[in-house]
């Protein structure tokens, strides 16, 4: 009897493996986008290659000449060389946080996606084909340029819109610690004093630049 009970026991309890638990969410395991180009790219610690799934949480990283183009939803994003970025969503819409280095993305729809860097948020401005641009320079500094229509960027309740064929270097902090760069000059952010000051020399015709435009402007581009 005692061991007719152990067996019943058993059997139960390898059936219940397979039951769901009612009420319990699954959890998301949703692919957020997936590469399109690498070179000398990561996904994580595993080398990045075209077709690699990317998840919500993934960390993104480039090395030195090295590039990753990712397609999320409607959007592209292009990690530059020495760069690292960790990708998610936000409201519904993939997201990406730029830690260090260089990106740009593109997207036709102003809610497709938004890259953060630091404190600051940038996304377009408009359901127009977009392309940005964002250089993190440092907790306190980034570069922001518009190469095709306008961006939105906000940075703790300050929102400026950046023209097409306009960078501006964005104050993070309270403190300037690079000193006078551009219009505006450096020093202390002070009462009045806009954290957003316009860099004059912006769409010089540098190789990056050039390169990125036409690879977020390829044919399936989102913004076609």
């Amino acid at each position: 009897m005692q061991r007719l009970r152990v067996l019943c026991a058993a059997v139960l309890s390898s059936a219940l493996v397979g039951v769901p638990l009612w009420g319990v969410p699954a959890p998301n395991v949703s692919p957020l986008g997936t590469v399109i180009t690498a070179d000398r790219a990561h996904v994580g610690e595993a080398i990045a290659d075209v077709g690699t799934t990317i998840y919500s949480g993934d960390s993104i990283k480039t090395e030195n000449q090295g590039s990753l183009q990712l397609r999320a939803g409607s959007a592209r994003l292009l990690l530059l060389a020495s760069s690292t970025a960790v990708v998610d969503s936000t409201a519904g819409s993939p997201s990406a946080k730029l830690l260090t280095g260089a990106a740009a993305f593109s997207t036709a729809k102003a809610n497709a996606f938004t890259l953060f860097a630091s404190t600051a948020s940038i996304r377009p401005q408009t359901d127009a084909p977009t392309i940005g641009q964002v250089s993190y320079l440092d907790d306190n500094e980034i570069v922001v340029t518009a190469r095709r229509a306008s961006l939105v960027v906000s940075v703790e309740g300050d929102t400026q819109i950046v023209q097409e064929g306009q960078s501006y270097r964005v104050l993070l902090d309270s403190s300037d610690p690079q000193g006078p760069q551009g219009a505006g000059g450096g020093g202390p952010l002070k009462a009045g004093r806009s954290r957003f000051l316009v860099i004059a020399t912006i769409l010089a015709a540098t190789g990056t630049g050039i390169a990125l435009y036409y690879a977020l402007e390829s044919p399936d581009s989102p913004s076609h």
